[in-house]
């Protein structure tokens, strides 16, 4: 089986991911922070050496400014729900996927002023749109990194340095690049990060968060729920500290266990290593598409500014029927369709019918892709 659907969800995942989540599970298995025994201790042990972990990997001064919840889309809610007031303006871009753009739909009811910058058909922004659309009463700028379709890396840097110089928040949707492109808190001027687990972290899922920058003011940020948290037990008041004030209810720990042992792998590893493997393959893919008769690749052909995240058409071909052939006569999973992201697909001009979607990992080989444009070529070649 070749496992080509690593944006939705990374799959094999690092041995030591299993043997974290099977060690909590079989020895540990106690709820952090709401006992003083020292399996609750353990616990509790256990979730802050993930938030460690983390807070290197995207250089976070403060490991408990990392919220835990269930994924990104989780973490973007969180953001935009508790940080937009009636009458704030938001900037976003054409190429987001819906955990932004449902959100901001809903927000927009409500008196949220919404611009969305287009973006070139390979899904790029160009950063002057940006500056272009900022207005008075621009409260917040989020993007998504890279999108989940075709795979283009944004020019982060850039767009943070102009939300710092007009004072608007910046918030980075990080979902398909944590772990496998290279990010920095502070250098990247990053006020607000969210991130999902188990994508390129190789965590489990059902873990993800919010990194909240020190510039965020956490007396007006509203959390999207309230309850136990273990501390303060004393009042009936939510805690208005890092991280608890975002965090009521038990947390996944058996899950928040494997994500911090994915991240481990990952900064062992090490995200040059990862993605210079990473760029290998996506160029090997895109060109060998390229080559094939009536094969339509979208995107950036640099692979090095993008992803590895590949979407491509057969002519005359539905990209179910694609699917459905590479499952059932090649057994090569991936993705077909709109996945999730309706305006990408309008930017790159793939609405309503959607593409074929392969996404690689680190656990990817060259032999895979070999086997897979083998197998592109065969069903292009005999029309299904």
């Amino acid at each position: 089986m070749i496992y080509l659907d690593n944006a939705a969800s990374s799959f094999p995942k690092p041995k030591q991911v299993e043997e974290a989540a099977l060690n909590f599970l079989r020895n540990i298995g106690a709820n952090p922070g709401r006992s003083g025994h020292r399996l609750s201790i353990e616990a509790g042990r256990i979730i802050y050496k993930t938030r460690e972990s983390l807070a290197a990997l995207f250089g976070v001064k403060d490991p408990l400014r990392i919220v835990f919840g269930l994924n990104a889309t989780e973490a973007l809610n969180l953001a935009l729900n508790g940080i937009l007031k009636k009458g704030d303006h938001v900037i976003t871009s054409s190429i987001e996927h819906n955990s932004v753009m449902r959100p901001l739909r809903e927000l927009e009811k409500n008196g949220i002023e919404i611009s969305v910058v287009k973006c070139s058909s390979h899904g790029l922004i160009d950063p002057d749109d940006i500056r272009e659309s900022i207005k008075k009463n621009t409260r917040l700028i989020v993007i998504n990194h890279a999108s989940n379709i075709i795979g283009t890396i944004q020019p982060v840097s850039e767009i943070g340095k102009i939300a710092r110089e007009h004072g608007t928040l910046f918030l980075l949707d990080a979902a398909q690049t944590g772990g496998c492109c290279p990010i920095d808190f502070e250098k990247d001027m990053i006020d607000l990060l969210a991130f999902t687990g188990h994508k390129n972290l190789y965590g489990l899922q059902g873990t993800g968060g919010l990194i909240i920058g020190e510039i965020i003011d956490i007396k007006k940020f509203q959390p999207l729920k309230t309850g136990g948290t273990g501390s303060r037990s004393e009042y009936e008041k939510q805690p208005d500290f890092l991280p608890d004030k975002f965090e009521s209810g038990t947390p996944n720990t058996i899950g928040l266990a494997g994500l911090g042992a994915g991240v481990e792998f990952v900064l062992k590893e090490g995200i040059k290593k990862i993605q210079k493997h990473e760029i290998k393959l996506t160029r090997k893919l895109i060109t060998g598409l390229k080559n094939i008769q009536d094969v339509i690749v979208y995107g950036l052909d640099n692979p090095e500014k993008r992803t590895a995240t590949v979407s491509f058409n057969i002519k005359g071909i539905a990209s179910s029927d694609i699917g459905l052939t590479l499952d059932e006569k090649y057994d090569i999973m991936c993705r077909i369709g709109l996945h999730c992201s309706p305006a990408a697909h309008k930017t790159i001009g793939t609405f309503p019918d959607g593409t074929v979607r392969f996404s690689m990992s680190y656990f990817t080989t060259e032999k895979d892709i070999d086997n897979t444009l083998e197998a592109v070529a065969d069903i292009a070649k005999k029309g299904k």
